[in-house]
């Protein structure tokens, strides 16, 4: 673990000329260590690293804070990024920490709180430009060129008296523009525009469809009401996805690296306390054919086979159906039919692996009932893989549950059970024949 010395050093080195870096050094040390070094840095400093800090971590680490420091960074603190910290706290802290937001930021803060989470309307961003549209281009450039010290986007906007967007133009076709004529006389009519609550996957796919970098986000009678980015969206989906993987394996989505040791153990026990109650059914299983087992020794060297293909195979179900059910490509009522074909799906998976894997223990072993046993046994497993698979997320969601909370922790439990019952009632029938 860095000195504090030695940290600040480190940061004082990259924040000037690599923020993102210092950013990620920041991310990594104890949050102690974080919340020492943001109170030691000048605020215009801080200011810079904690914009590539996550939002969570972020509002953690803010509500830490000296109130001198906590006061100086909100105020210079764009209002977008205060808007995600405040999703990150408690309810019970939101109201204090609006309380000593300034008054413009708390204005933009309470209008992006009123959309929908993961909508257009909170993702968006009010950092762009928009002209009426009788203005001139001379006039439009003049003002472009008095904004010093703020970030131009490469497009501007036109809207009319009602600040209903009209029309769109490149930097590039302003400056060509002869000087006299209006905004209207060149601008581009037909506008690619994202609804207010229009959710984030969409806009993704929008985007990805019209290769936009950015686009403007308009209420339901067309008003301007800011733009979305690209880069912003990918940075949205990065966390969610890594927020998902960590629910699937039954590790809270809030948990960080160098997140308190308490914080780490009280999020992770119970899930773990629940795994260890499946992995006694599974054990339970098993113990039903221990005299099977003691007289046939062969069948325990299978056991694992048999269940890690059935976790393998519905790892892959329950992949494409979660990614399915993120990107809303699952109408509801086509939920059974991807259950029935997951199923089928599975069940061809099962008849080839289960041949192979027969054929493999036959010549292994010198019994051909033993590869019977066993290719039946993979049958059973690989389609109930299948079909649990896609049924547990879907299942989850249905019951108003999230689909990825540790769902693969319950896949798991089901591949092994029918993994482990199927293999061995098989090796019941044919006891006669495998002794």
């Amino acid at each position: 673990m860095p000195t504090r010395e030695n940290l600040l050093i480190v940061m004082k080195k990259f924040v000037e000329n690599d923020y993102r870096t210092a950013a990620r050094i920041l991310g990594e040390v104890e949050e102690s260590q974080a919340v020492d070094v943001l109170t030691t840095l000048p605020p215009k400093l801080s200011i810079k690293v904690i914009s590539g800090l996550q939002p969570n971590y972020l509002a953690s680490l803010l509500t830490k804070l000296p109130a001198d420091h906590f006061d100086e960074i909100i105020s210079n603190l764009d209002p977008q990024k205060i808007s995600d910290i405040i999703l990150g706290l408690p309810e019970e802290i939101r109201k204090n920490f609006l309380d000593k937001t300034p008054e413009k930021s708390k204005r933009h803060i309470l209008e992006l709180l009123t959309f929908p989470e993961d909508s257009a309307g909170r993702l968006m961003s009010k950092e762009y430009i928009a002209f009426h549209f009788h203005m001139k281009v001379k006039d439009a450039i003049n003002k472009i060129r008095a904004m010093t010290g703020r970030s131009v986007s490469s497009y501007t906007y036109v809207v009319d008296d009602e600040h209903k967007l009209v029309g769109v133009l490149s930097m590039y076709s302003l400056i060509q523009a002869p000087r006299e004529n209006s905004l209207e006389s060149i601008m581009k009519r037909n506008i690619y525009t994202v609804d207010c609550f229009t959710e984030r996957e969409k806009i993704v796919d929008e985007l990805k469809q019209h290769r936009y970098s950015n686009a403007p986000v308009v209420d339901s009678q067309n008003r301007m009401l800011g733009i979305i980015r690209a880069e912003r969206l990918i940075g949205q989906g990065q966390e969610n996805v890594a927020g998902d993987i960590q629910k699937m394996v039954g590790v809270s989505a809030d948990e960080r690296t160098f997140s308190s040791m308490w914080f780490s153990l009280r999020k992770r026990l119970p899930w773990l306390h629940v795994n260890l109650v499946t992995a006694f059914a599974a054990a339970g299983v098993v113990a039903l054919f221990e005299n099977t087992i003691h007289q046939i020794t062969a069948l325990a060297i299978f056991l694992p086979v048999v269940a890690g293909q059935g976790g393998n195979a519905g790892a892959q179900t329950l992949a494409v159906v979660m990614r399915g059910l993120v990107m809303r490509e699952i109408p509801k009522g086509r939920f059974k039919k991807l259950i029935i074909k997951e199923g089928v799906v599975g069940s061809i998976n099962g008849i080839v692996t289960g041949i192979v894997t027969g054929l493999i223990a036959w010549l292994w072993r010198g019994n051909p009932y033993l590869g019977i046993v066993i290719g039946m046994g993979m049958i059973v497993n690989l389609i109930a893989a299948g079909l649990s698979g896609a049924a547990i997320p879907i299942a989850m969601k249905k019951l108003g549950a999230d689909p990825a909370q540790s769902s693969s922790i319950i896949l798991t439990t089901v591949t092994d059970v029918v993994g482990f019952f199927a293999f061995l009632s098989f090796a019941v029938l044919f006891q006669k024949f495998l002794i």
